[in-house]
């Protein structure tokens, strides 16, 4: 079919093609299939690029955290529930001391205090644990004044791809937690949302939300 037939006949694709030639021509580097996703979206081409760039942060975080194993973090909060252990959950402005009865994925649940979203969790440990390591953690006083907030698209926290983590499995780490806190422990296992720190049968979970630095510490020199 002739070219100036098929216009004829289908006037309105034709049009659309027209509107996204002229884009390509208008903006370097566009191609046509972004064109026509722009033309769609009603967006200018700033807001589109960024919406872009956010879809593309989305999945990158989705495929990291398939990439790690939930099994370690998974075992620790199912011992936990199943021994009904005391636990210290730190919040950004409190620490919560209850039993944890259940795991949802965006919640747990607690036998006196009920539901608790995760978002809000900083830090948790046995009551035993965190009683003998709470009084010597350093603290930032602003920070505990006015705790950092949690992003609720994961893309827009600073970490949320477990994957660098992995390779200082092993080593001691020093975490800077959202509300203040600095935690200086080994790091013994990482899950898709969190990090397993301190000891056996001392352990610390913390997620990966909670975090706004971390670092691995090197051994100290001998004298």
């Amino acid at each position: 079919m002739r070219a100036r037939i098929w216009r004829k006949l289908h006037a309105e694709e034709a049009r659309r093609f027209d509107q996204a030639y002229t884009l390509m021509g208008q903006h370097a580097g566009l191609d046509l299939a972004e064109a026509f996703g722009l033309l769609q979206s009603g967006l200018t081409l700033e807001q589109f690029r960024t919406r872009q760039a956010r879809t593309r942060a989305k999945a990158t975080v989705k495929a990291a955290r398939s990439a790690v194993a939930a099994g370690p973090v998974d075992a620790w909060l199912a011992a936990a529930a199943a021994e009904k252990a005391p636990l210290a959950f730190v919040l950004a402005d409190r620490t919560l001391l209850d039993v944890l009865l259940q795991t949802h994925p965006v919640a747990f649940v607690l036998e006196r205090s009920g539901r608790v979203e995760k978002l809000g969790v900083c830090a948790m440990a046995r009551r035993t644990t965190w009683d003998v390591l709470q009084p010597r953690l350093p603290r930032d006083s602003r920070l505990a004044q006015k705790p950092v907030p949690v992003a609720r698209e994961p893309d827009r926290r600073p970490h949320s791809d477990p994957r660098p983590f992995l390779a200082a499995v092993g080593q001691r780490v020093r975490l800077g937690l959202r509300n203040g806190f600095t935690l200086e422990e080994p790091l013994l296992a990482v899950g898709p949302y969190d990090l397993l720190l301190g000891d056996e049968g001392a352990e610390l979970l913390v997620p990966l939300h909670a975090l706004i630095s971390w670092e691995t510490v090197g051994a100290p020199e001998l004298p």
